[in-house]
């Protein structure tokens, strides 16, 4: 088979890339679709936080009466009223104990022996010197009746010339004399007396007893103790006269002490009862401060019944002195007259109060009285009687209604 001949195919050479100019028409056409719905949801949404509208919701009370009482809180200690401290005026060793804790004692009650054996010594050693002075003022006294019957004598026998002037001038000096010891001896006699008594007062000393009726609250000594009571006194024994009527110390802070008086009600409770509160009356408001650490206070007494004998001495009181106080009166919550519209914060100094009438509030002028820090006492107000106080708002932020796309 005879071979055909094809003619040659022609291929076209590859079309040149495209350049950069004959892209740029079509892209600039894209960005022209793109930015248009941008700009407009850009513009949407500025327009629509800008017109936020907050929902308002108020909370409000309605006034009532009640008692307003403004109180001063302060610690303190709980004391017997009178607490006698009985120590020794002697010093030697502790013979005996006739008194323990919580003893109740009568008034010359003894409660304790010091070894009276050196004391019982000095004793019957001034009774001895007394005995002595005595014997003495007697021998003196047959001297003093020799001296005057020598001198008298001597007067009758000097008138007759029988005796020389010399010896009359010393039967005088003896008789004189005489007469001068007499008074001596007698000075001596009071010396030696007041040296006994001295010596049995020192000896009654041994003997440790009450002085008033009361309870044993302290024991410092115990049996063969020495004390020494040469330079101070020392504390034997502590009684407490009465325990069933107490005194709370109280120290209040120099702030607080301008409004306290005597005859406040104060109420105080201590750890031992919890959930008991016991009553008292100030009877007595110190003038002496006491500073600690830069800190002023002032002791407060609160006198309190203990019948039941609950309280014990050295019990911590946490107190609450009423000050001041209005019962039945109209009162509002402080918190109320901190509001102001906008949810700022206001202080007590303010004489109004806002209400909410219609879903406004609305501003009324008030005039207070007493502040407990809770309640705040109106004497006078423009208040309606349905009026409802705001003493809080609360700001929900609501979108309002915009158009839509």
């Amino acid at each position: 088979m005879p071979d055909v001949l094809t003619p040659p195919r022609t291929v076209a050479p590859p079309a040149p890339p495209a350049t950069a100019t004959a892209r740029g028409p079509t892209r600039h056409r894209r960005w022209l679709l793109i930015v248009p719905p941008i700009i407009v949801v850009g513009a949407v949404l500025i327009w629509w936080s800008t017109h936020r509208t907050p929902a308002v919701r108020y909370t409000t009370v309605t006034l009532a009466r009640g008692d307003v009482t403004r109180a001063v809180t302060a610690t303190g200690t709980v004391n017997p009223v009178l607490t006698i401290i009985v120590g020794t005026y002697v010093s030697g060793v502790i013979q005996q104990l006739y008194c323990d804790f919580n003893t109740r004692v009568k008034k010359g009650q003894i409660c304790a022996k010091i070894d009276p054996r050196p004391y019982q010594t000095a004793v019957d050693q001034a009774r001895a010197d007394l005995a002595t002075a005595r014997a003495q003022l007697i021998k003196d006294h047959a001297n003093l009746s020799y001296a005057s019957i020598t001198f008298e004598r001597n007067v009758t026998l000097q008138q007759h010339d029988y005796v020389t002037r010399d010896a009359l001038d010393n039967s005088k000096d003896l008789y004189d004399q005489a007469q001068a010891q007499m008074a001596l001896d007698t000075a001596t006699i009071a010396q030696r007396q007041a040296g006994l008594e001295a010596a049995q007062i020192n000896l009654g000393y041994t003997d440790i007893v009450s002085p008033v009726n009361g309870t044993v609250v302290s024991r410092n000594v115990t049996m063969g103790q020495t004390v020494a009571a040469s330079f101070q006194t020392p504390t034997l024994f502590l009684i407490a006269t009465d325990l069933t009527q107490m005194e709370v110390d109280a120290n209040i802070s120099e702030s607080d002490i301008g409004g306290t008086k005597e005859g406040d009600t104060a109420t105080f409770t201590v750890e031992a009862f919890p959930d008991r509160v016991f009553t008292g009356v100030v009877a007595q408001v110190r003038q002496s401060p006491q500073t600690v650490q830069n800190v002023v206070t002032y002791d407060v007494v609160v006198t309190v019944n203990n019948a039941d004998l609950a309280l014990k001495p050295g019990m911590t009181a946490t107190t609450r002195i009423v000050t001041a106080r209005r019962r039945n009166v109209l009162r509002v919550s402080d918190q109320a007259l901190r509001y102001v519209p906008g949810g700022l914060r206001g202080t007590l100094t303010a004489n109004h109060l806002w209400v909410l009438r219609q879903g406004a509030p609305v501003r009324v002028d008030a005039t207070l009285g007493l502040d407990d820090d809770t309640y705040t006492e109106i004497v006078r107000s423009g208040l309606e009687p349905d009026d409802r106080v705001i003493v809080a708002e609360v700001r929900k932020t609501q979108a309002a209604p915009g158009p839509r796309l």
